[in-house]
Order: C-alpha cells, then sequence, then structure tokens
C-alpha cells in the first residue's frame, strides 16, 4: 500500500489510531521526539498562518470584485449569509446541547488540558516569530483585495498570483503531508498520558450531533428556496444527493463542481444562472466548514470548564466566513487558515489547535458535501431573482 497515495482522511484515521495504540507502550524517549517535532511544527504554522491568510484571502477577493455585478454581490451576499446563519445556528444550538451530550464536572476534568503531554518535554525548542500578526494579516488582506479589485495595473496581481501559487504548493507538499504526523504526535502524548479514550469517547457524541445539525441546516436552506422558489423543498434536495455522496468521497467543493452544476440543472436553474453561481459559491460558501469549526471550538471550551461567549463568537462567526474564502479548493486549506482565528480570538495553545485540526479533518467530507449541497440552495434562489429582475426590466422597457 502507497501511503502518500492515500487521501489525508485515511492517513488521519491511521494517525489516530496508532498514536493512540503506541502510546502504552512507547519509552519516554520516543514519545519525546514526537514532542519536540509537534512543538517545532506548532511554531512553523504559526509563522505561516498569517501567509495563508493573505495568500488565499488577498486573489479571492480581487477576484470577487472584478466586473462586480448586481448578480455577483448578491450572490457573494447570499453565500457569505449562509455561512454566518450556520455558524449562529451552530452556536445557539450547541449551547442547548452540548451541556447534556458532554459529561459534568469530574468526568472532564482534566481530559483536556494546556499540557496533555505531561512532564514529557521537548529535546529542544526554536521560536518562529510570524512577521505579521493574523489580525494585522486580515485587515492587511482586505485592503490589498479591495484595492486589486478596483485599479487598472497588473503588477501587483501578478505577483499576489504566485504567491498564492506559493501558499497552495505549502500547504500541499508541507503542510498536509506532515499533518499526520502531527496529529499521530498528539494522540501518542494524549495516550502516554491516559487522556486518548477520554478525549475519543466524548468527541464521538459531538460528530454524532454535528451530523444531525447538518441535516436540520440543509433542510432549512432547501425551505427558504422552495418559498422563494414555489417548488417542493424535498423534491430540490433529492436532486442535490448525488453531489453530496460526490463531495463525500472527493472531500473538495471544486472536484465536485461538474456534478453540482448538472444537479443544479436538473432543479430547473437556468445554464447561464448555474455557470456562474455554482462554480463562485465552490469558493466562498462555507456552512458545513463553519458548522464544525464553531461546534468543535465550543465543545472543547466546555470540556475544560469555560465559558463559551456570544460576544466572543459573534465575531470569531463574521471573521470565519472572510478567512476561509477560497479555502475549500485546498484539501485541509479551511483549517489551517482558520487556525489563526482560533489561537488570536479564542486562546486555543497548541494541543487544543492540534484536536481541532485532527477531529475537522476526521469528518472533512462531511462538511464538504454540506457546502456544495447548500450551493444548490442558492443557486435556486438566485434563478429566481434573475427572474425579477428581467421582468422588472422588461416593464421597463414596454413602459418606455
Amino acid at each position: 500500500m502507497n501511503i502518500k497515495k492515500m487521501g489525508l482522511l485515511p492517513r488521519v484515521i491511521i494517525a489516530i489510531i496508532l498514536g493512540a495504540i503506541f502510546g502504552f507502550f512507547l519509552p519516554d524517549v520516543l514519545v519525546r521526539i514526537f514532542v519536540t517535532f509537534n512543538s517545532l511544527f506548532s511554531e512553523f504554522l504559526s509563522f505561516v498562518v498569517p501567509l495563508i491568510i493573505i495568500g488565499l484571502v488577498v486573489p479571492a477577493i480581487a477576484d470577487l470584485g472584478r466586473g462586480a455585478g448586481k448578480l455577483l454581490v448578491l450572490t457573494a451576499i447570499l453565500a457569505y449569509g449562509s455561512t454566518v446563519f450556520s455558524g449562529y445556528f451552530t452556536y445557539f444550538s450547541s449551547s442547548i446541547a452540548l451541556p447534556n451530550i458532554l459529561p459534568e464536572g469530574s468526568m472532564v476534568d482534566g481530559i483536556v488540558s494546556g499540557n496533555v503531554s505531561g512532564d514529557l518535554t521537548p529535546f529542544f525548542t526554536v521560536k518562529f516569530p510570524p512577521a505579521i500578526d493574523v489580525m494585522s494579516g486580515l485587515i492587511l488582506s482586505f485592503l490589498i483585495g479591495l484595492g486589486l479589485a478596483f485599479i487598472k495595473g497588473e503588477t501587483l496581481k501578478n505577483v499576489i498570483s504566485d504567491f498564492k501559487d506559493i501558499i497552495e504548493w505549502l500547504i500541499h507538499k508541507v503542510i498536509v503531508p506532515l499533518l499526520p504526523i502531527y496529529i499521530f504526535g498528539v494522540f501518542l502524548i494524549m495516550s502516554q498520558a491516559g487522556q486518548v479514550f477520554g478525549i475519543l469517547n466524548l468527541f464521538v457524541r459531538v460528530i454524532l450531533f454535528i451530523f444531525v445539525l447538518q441535516v436540520i441546516l440543509l433542510l432549512i436552506q432547501f425551505s427558504i428556496a422552495a418559498i422563494v422558489s414555489k417548488k417542493n423543498p424535498l423534491k430540490l434536495l433529492r436532486n442535490m444527493l448525488p453531489a453530496y455522496f460526490t463531495a463525500l468521497g472527493t472531500s473538495s467543493s471544486a472536484a465536485t463542481i461538474p456534478v453540482t452544476l448538472d444537479q443544479t440543472l436538473k432543479n430547473g436553474v437556468r445554464e447561464d444562472v448555474a455557470n456562474f453561481v455554482v462554480p463562485l459559491c465552490a469558493t466562498i460558501h462555507l456552512s458545513g466548514s463553519t458548522m464544525k469549526i464553531v461546534c468543535f471550538s465550543m465543545a472543547l471550551i466546555m470540556m475544560q470548564g469555560g465559558i463559551v461567549d456570544i460576544e466572543v463568537f459573534s465575531g470569531f462567526i463574521f471573521m470565519l466566513g472572510l478567512t476561509m474564502v477560497a479555502a475549500p479548493g485546498v484539501p485541509g486549506g479551511a483549517i489551517v487558515a482558520a487556525l489563526g482565528l482560533i489561537q488570536s480570538m479564542l486562546g486555543f495553545d497548541e494541543n487544543m489547535q492540534a484536536l481541532i485540526v485532527a477531529l475537522y479533518v476526521a469528518i472533512d467530507s462531511f462538511g464538504t458535501a454540506c457546502n456544495v449541497t447548500g450551493d444548490g440552495a442558492i443557486a435556486v434562489i438566485m434563478d429566481k431573482i434573475v427572474d425579477v429582475f428581467k421582468s422588472k426590466n422588461k416593464e421597463q422597457l414596454s413602459s418606455d
């Protein structure tokens, strides 16, 4: 079996299983090797996350603004609104359900702590101070992206395009291949400290809860689309199921575009609208991904006895939708791009970041499937909006 040809999900699952098993018998000196690796990799992630945000967000905003018309603006607003709605829907649902899903008090005390490695320390540490912090990177990305959308010059656009290629290469060839080793180290350390099975048991419940939330979210999205278009919501959703199951296999919104297009046309969306809306939403619509990150973040905070503050999560949800723009086309890119916000706005340390990466990747394809299926609902709504625009234009022409 060629491990390099395996998808990210199988490699992460293998890493979790092996880490949980090896932690019981590997000597401390070998475990410290992975403690050292995780320390270095965590520092490296902290250094590159602001660069990843700039490399992905700037060209996405620049392309979005190029020749922006009503259709583009409305599609972007609908996609972003759907993503933010998913975040708030997850927040309020999780606030009610997670306290009943997660054990109380002493049952979770010590399972997740700031130092899962116990007394084990790295053999050495190296600090990689980021060239720019996360929030500064976000603001800079918005400013440059918006500027590029309105200027005529091509020089900086070409530089940013090349920089995006470098960032995507970095994610594909360095970060994603090393993530399974990083996750193996996390679960090895937790297993060595006797914590791994408690954490896995807790998060099986959370993952099942997320599946239920995704079904409800899709029903809400297609119910709204049905009200606008006066069509059967269950029929609309049923027609999109091939796209859902294709995304489960590809784990990529971009790779699923051909199937999403075909199924969107079967829902009665005109071809020119589908050809515009589906590829755009594959880049900017992240309702399923947002749901996973918000729910896992809340669960980790609650497991530590922390308070899930709505003001903090409101800012987190709004920024999350912007930060992950263009990340769906990069396997593992969404959670990597979101790590900066998770660290800066929620205060997650390296161990908690590693946990949320492992959990996110473990059900990555289900989040992608939710994203692309919801794209079909947005396309149906936009098709109706185009009808309204065309009818108004006809009325104006006849009156003239």
